[in-house]
């Protein structure tokens, strides 16, 4: 017998024992893993819910959610997000339902049925809530078509990824699966940079060394994106805060890796990536494109350097996150699709929506 609950939270604590619990026994991404989730959660999650399924009395599936309420018309749940913009500016991606390998995916569009129309402390909303699917992955995607609440797909991405487990199955190297004019671009460009010296990829080694190598990342990434008239990821020191507390909780758990590419004395770029079962995820990234020379290509030869470190390391992947940038697509050799979704919003939801867009 299966069992759908929907609650407020109020002890983190046990919260987080029984995340891991159920993590270990399901195949989920870094951004469904209780680092990343309970990161900062209680600051993250002002009102904070939890939906639950227990089949035979084992948790099948969970999934955290906060609640915004409306002044007037529905609630609306956000799964894995705030609801609200700064804390959300760290922005999920690989989301999705925590759900024990082999859970059904008609279980799954059950969760999100009941997240819609579940009583909490007996209280059942008179109109169904409203979900905020955002960067879900293909399970809970299909679970949202399957779930009947007038689903409305916002957009959808690709996310490219470099398949190292097939590259090494097939006994093909990295380069060979590129196109020529890319493989042509970073051997010149390794070249330019050898110019400088040897390139050294170095992997921080401690807590302090990591939060040094995140706060200089930071200073090239804000660089280049102020240079274009962009704000840049880190320009709210809410979220330095929260990627220092994600780095610390992390880096212990082998989770995190923070790498810098040197020529010589000379750094040529900084990588913020996480490696969580068998995938290396590209999370940011700052690259030194004011001191590139002719020919140097910082950013395809910080990548490059890292996914033949991710090789030899035995990562079955190395992921770009969404996005159709110029270079995930070079360098990738394979992509996947992630949803940003709305579910039971209807019409009212959609022309706000898109007014505020």
């Amino acid at each position: 017998m299966t069992d759908i609950t929907l609650s407020r939270v109020t002890d983190w604590a046990d919260l987080g024992k029984r995340w891991r619990a159920l993590e270990e026994r399901s195949d989920c991404s870094f951004f469904q893993s209780w680092t990343w989730t309970g990161c900062l959660a209680e600051e993250r999650f002002p009102d904070p819910m939890l939906l639950e399924a227990t089949c035979d009395g084992r948790v099948v599936v969970m999934a955290l959610f906060n609640r915004r309420r409306a002044r007037r018309g529905q609630q609306t749940l956000w799964l894995g997000e705030s609801g609200r913009r700064d804390f959300d500016a760290v922005y999920i991606e690989w989301n999705g339902l925590l759900a024990e390998t082999g859970t059904p995916p008609g279980l799954l569009a059950d969760c999100l049925r009941a997240a819609r129309l579940a009583p909490v402390n007996g209280w059942r909303p008179w109109v169904g809530r409203r979900l905020v699917l955002s960067g879900v992955d293909e399970p809970t995607m299909q679970a949202a078509h399957a779930a009947d609440g007038n689903l409305w797909v916002r957009r959808q991405s690709t996310a490219p990824y470099v398949d190292l487990a097939a590259l090494r199955q097939m006994q093909q190297t990295y380069l060979a699966a590129l196109s020529s004019n890319t493989r042509y671009q970073l051997r010149r460009s390794q070249r330019a940079y050898a110019a400088a010296g040897a390139l050294e990829l170095r992997r921080a080694a401690s807590l302090d060394e990591a939060v040094a190598f995140l706060d200089a990342l930071a200073v090239l990434h804000q660089a280049i994106w102020t240079r274009r008239g962009r704000t840049g990821a880190f320009a709210d020191p809410w979220i330095g805060k929260f990627h220092r507390t994600l780095v610390q909780r992390g880096l212990e758990r082998g989770e995190i890796a923070l790498l810098r590419l040197t020529a010589g004395q000379r750094v040529v770029g900084y990588l913020y990536n996480f490696e969580f079962r068998g995938s290396v995820v590209n999370y940011q990234s700052g690259f030194d494109y004011e001191g590139a020379q002719r020919h140097q290509k910082p950013g395809l030869t910080s990548h490059h350097q890292a996914i033949i470190d991710a090789a030899s390391g035995g990562f079955a992947r190395y992921d770009f996150l969404a996005g159709d940038d110029r270079y995930k697509r070079s360098l990738g050799t394979a992509e996947a699709k992630l949803g940003w979704l709305e579910l039971g919003g209807g019409w009212p939801s959609r022309l706000l929506a898109r007014w505020a867009r």
